[in-house]
């Protein structure tokens, strides 16, 4: 099977994870946690940063620190993975869902004219006129590795009074090369960031997030969060509620060496996109994903865009075809304002989403694919189309 996403893992992460089995020190206590926060800040720029048990409940946490409590509410796209949707109900809030632009992601425009025609500014602050909630909070996605317009979705924040949390989850290594942000990496712009190193992201812990931010006070909180709130961790007092989100030494250990790998890793993805375009040309009715100008992309995941009226076949059709062929692939999700738990929360001008929800399949994006293996899928993919 060619996976779609597959770790890539080299003798330096046994060699890593092997001194850690041996100094005793695997759970949470341990020096590799702050060295892996420390070598995360070094590589993004990053001010201060805390690990967690994974990307979710950074967000979670991060949330829970900008303020949103019950019968807020918080801005997401619809088309996202749906963590950053679940994360604002586990708090008691509510959803409101938004388009994405051309790139997949959180469309400013249709955000700022949601903010300014469908709310209003009370006391500095945002409160949505349909339902009478106040709006704490946006989530930019960058998704598939693909940086937000982070400049307009700034703009935008500070003018409505919105805190912003960026789920940088699937774009570690993403950066801005164009405009107010450039040089900045997705995740160190908003009021906070997260990263995840889930098994299938570019750099992998097996399971582990981080949460980046500027503001030390704040860091230091989400510290205290992460770890049960343990305000005398001898005597075990706890004078708030907290939670078991730490991550642990022997995970940071993986994650060290990874992140030393990254920016190989990232090149590696750059030729093989360059490949996959190369192989796909000319070929009807199909197109690889561009990215944003003025960026520096991680390409985490390559997104194949089906014109199945053009090509002769649709999606799901050829996403078969190439399971036939053990080439693993993935339609993107299913839009979360038409899943069960949320189909009742306020939607605004869902149109974009709805395109890409028809024609995107992701194909194999492993940063460790052969050239042999790359060519093997650009060839099942020209064969379905005749097949």
């Amino acid at each position: 099977m060619i996976q779609l996403s597959a770790p890539n893992i080299s003798s330096r992460e046994l060699r890593y994870v092997k001194e850690c089995l041996k100094s005793n020190w695997v759970s949470s206590a341990g020096p590799l946690v702050e060295k892996f926060e420390e070598a995360i800040c070094k590589y993004t720029k990053a001010k201060h940063a805390v690990a967690c048990v994974n990307g979710t409940s950074g967000l979670f946490i991060a949330l829970k620190l900008c303020g949103v409590e019950p019968q807020d509410e918080v801005i997401v796209p619809t088309l996202t993975f749906i963590a950053p949707v679940n994360v604002v109900r586990y708090l008691g809030a509510e959803p409101v869902f938004m388009d994405c632009d051309g790139f997949m992601n959180l469309d400013a425009e249709k955000l700022e004219e949601f903010c300014a025609k469908e709310c209003r500014m009370t006391k500095n602050v945002l409160r949505n006129k349909k339902t009478g909630r106040i709006i704490k909070a946006v989530i930019p996605v960058h998704v598939f590795g693909n940086p937000c317009n982070m400049a307009a979705i700034m703009k935008i924040a500070k003018k409505f009074n919105l805190k912003v949390v960026e789920d940088a989850t699937e774009s570690l290594g993403s950066y801005y090369t164009e405009g107010p942000y450039s040089g900045k990496f997705t995740g160190t712009i908003g009021d906070f960031g997260i990263y995840s190193f889930n098994g299938n992201k570019i750099i992998t812990t097996g399971s582990g997030g981080m949460i980046v931010s500027s503001n030390r006070k704040l860091v230091n909180k989400a510290r205290y969060l992460v770890n049960q709130a343990k305000d005398d961790p001898v005597r075990s007092i706890h004078n708030e509620i907290g939670y078991n989100f730490r991550l642990t030494n022997l995970q940071s250990a993986l994650g060290l060496a990874q992140l030393a790998r990254l920016e190989n890793f990232i090149k590696f993805k750059q030729s093989n996109y360059e490949l996959y375009k190369k192989l796909l040309k000319g070929i009807r009715g199909l197109k690889l994903s561009d990215s944003p100008a003025g960026t520096r992309p991680n390409l985490w995941l390559y997104s194949l865009l089906i014109h199945d009226k053009k090509h002769g076949i649709n999606r799901d059709r050829l996403m078969r075809k190439l399971g036939e062929h053990n080439i693993q692939t993935r339609p993107i999700w299913y839009l979360n304002h038409l899943q069960k738990p949320y189909c009742k929360n306020q939607a605004y001008k869902i149109e974009k989403a709805f395109w890409f929800w028809k024609t995107v399949l992701n194909i194999p994006s492993s940063s460790n694919l052969k050239e042999s293996e790359i060519k093997k899928v650009a060839s099942a993919i020209a064969g379905a189309q005749n097949g």
